[in-house]
C-alpha cells in the first residue's frame, strides 16, 4: 500500500470518528464517573485515576508501581495543582505545564509505559476540556485546550496496532510509528479525536495478534461495563460498526 492510499483510508476513518463521537463519549463518561464519583477529595480522585489506569496494563510491574505510588502518597501537597503534580513527576520546576509535559513526565515514572502515560494524559484532558461533566474536574489550572504546538499521543495498544496492520501490513506498526505518522498529518486537537479508534476497533475485532478477524463483536460490546445495553442502541452501533469495518477493508 502506498502512503497516499493509507492516508486516504485514514482520512475516511477520521471523518467517521469525528461524526460519531457521541457513542464513545457516553462510554467514557460512565467510566470516569465510576472511578471518580466515590471520592470526595482531590487527592483521592487523583489516586483513583492513577491506580485505575496503571492497572489497564496486562502485566503491570507491581514492584516498580509500588515505588511510584509511594512517591505520590508521600507528596500529597504536590497533588493540589496540575502544575505542581507535573513538577513532582518531572522532579524540577516548570513555569507552565501542558499535556505534552505531563505525558513526558509520566513516561519517566517507575511502572509506567508509553500507552498508560498517553492514556492518563488523555484522561486528564477529558476531565478538564469542558466536554464532560464539570463535576469531573480536578485541577483549576489544568488546560482546557490543547496548544497547537504541543504533541498529543494516542494510547496505542494491540487493538489499534491490528487496525494499522490491516490497513498496511507492510509496516511493523507500534506505538512510536503510529503516533509519528498521525502527528505528522493531524493537529494536536485532531489527535485526541483519534482516541475513539480504540472503541470502534475493540467492538469490531475477534481473536488476538495482528491477523485477527475484523467483524462486529457483540460479545465484546457486552463485556464493557460502561456500554449502554439498550437493544435499539446496540442495533444502531452494530450498523455503525459495519460502516467502520467497510473503511478499513483493503
Amino acid at each position: 500500500m502506498t502512503n497516499n492510499t493509507l492516508q486516504d483510508s485514514l482520512n475516511r476513518l477520521f471523518i467517521f470518528l469525528q461524526d460519531n463521537r457521541d457513542y464513545n463519549h457516553r462510554v467514557q463518561s460512565k467510566s470516569y464517573k465510576t472511578f471518580l464519583e466515590p471520592f470526595e477529595t482531590l487527592n483521592d480522585k487523583v489516586y483513583s485515576l492513577l491506580h485505575h489506569i496503571a492497572n489497564t496494563q496486562s502485566q503491570p510491574n507491581l514492584n516498580k508501581l509500588s515505588t511510584f505510588f509511594q512517591k505520590i502518597y508521600f507528596n500529597r501537597k504536590s497533588l493540589n495543582t496540575f502544575n505542581s503534580f507535573v513538577e513532582l513527576l518531572a522532579n524540577k520546576e516548570i513555569e507552565s505545564s501542558n499535556y505534552e509535559t505531563l505525558y513526558k513526565a509520566m513516561i519517566s515514572q517507575n511502572g509506567w509505559g508509553k500507552k498508560t502515560s498517553a492514556l492518563f494524559t488523555k484522561t486528564i484532558y477529558h476531565l478538564h476540556n469542558d466536554k464532560y461533566d464539570s463535576a469531573f474536574r480536578i485541577w483549576d489550572d489544568a488546560p482546557k485546550k490543547i496548544d497547537i504546538n504541543e504533541k498529543i499521543y494516542l494510547p496505542v495498544d494491540a487493538v489499534i496496532e491490528a487496525i494499522f496492520h490491516k490497513l498496511n501490513p507492510e509496516v511493523k506498526w507500534n506505538f512510536d510509528k503510529i503516533n509519528k505518522y498521525l502527528q505528522a498529518q493531524y493537529s494536536s486537537e485532531e489527535m485526541e479525536i483519534w482516541d475513539d479508534l480504540w472503541f470502534w476497533g475493540f467492538i469490531s475485532q475477534k481473536g488476538s495478534g495482528l491477523d485477527r478477524e475484523f467483524v462486529w463483536n457483540e460479545q465484546k460490546y457486552w463485556a464493557l461495563l460502561e456500554t449502554d445495553k439498550n437493544a435499539d442502541l446496540i442495533l444502531k452501533i452494530e450498523s455503525k460498526s459495519a460502516k467502520f469495518l467497510s473503511l478499513i477493508e483493503n
